[in-house]
């Protein structure tokens, strides 16, 4: 391997980052379980609890705009969306899957800061709660991967 191509790509380690999480309430059982296996995996990672903040929102539509502002301040290496939308009997269920999901991409783009989405969009509850930890383990990692990346790349 060339020296140009050693760096931090790939790597996940979490010290020193500083990461924000927001939550919605919206399914709170299910989004309160990503977020357990979430700051779990970012404390396994060696991220520190002081380097932390977690806030909570009423619902997935209401993530992308305290994402924003948390972007905005400038405090944040990486920010993780943990939200869950189950389908219902209405259209509502596209709209806020598909607003919230180009909320969160939005932000990341605009700020040039990652932001891992951990917004579960699923046809049933049982769906969600069959990938409720796995995605809580995998926003950690993307969080923390694509925060080192960009500190490389920059």
């Amino acid at each position: 391997m060339k020296d140009a191509d050693k760096g931090k790509s790939g790597e996940l380690d979490g010290a020193g980052l500083r990461i924000g999480i927001v939550r919605s309430r919206f399914n709170e059982p299910i989004t309160d379980a990503i977020a357990r296996a979430c700051l779990s995996e970012l404390e396994r990672l060696e991220v520190d609890d002081g380097d932390l903040r977690h806030v909570t929102v009423p619902g997935a539509l209401e993530i992308p705009v305290a994402l924003k502002v948390m972007a905005d301040s400038g405090d944040y290496d990486a920010l993780i969306a943990v939200g869950c939308i189950i389908r219902g009997e209405t259209y509502h269920f596209e709209l806020v899957a598909n607003e919230s999901g180009a909320g969160v991409t939005r932000v990341a783009l605009d700020h040039g800061l990652p932001v891992a989405n951990a917004i579960l969009t699923c046809d049933t509850e049982a769906q969600a709660w069959a990938r409720a930890e796995d995605k809580g383990r995998d926003a950690a990692r993307v969080a923390v991967e694509m925060a080192n990346l960009l500190e490389e790349l920059s």
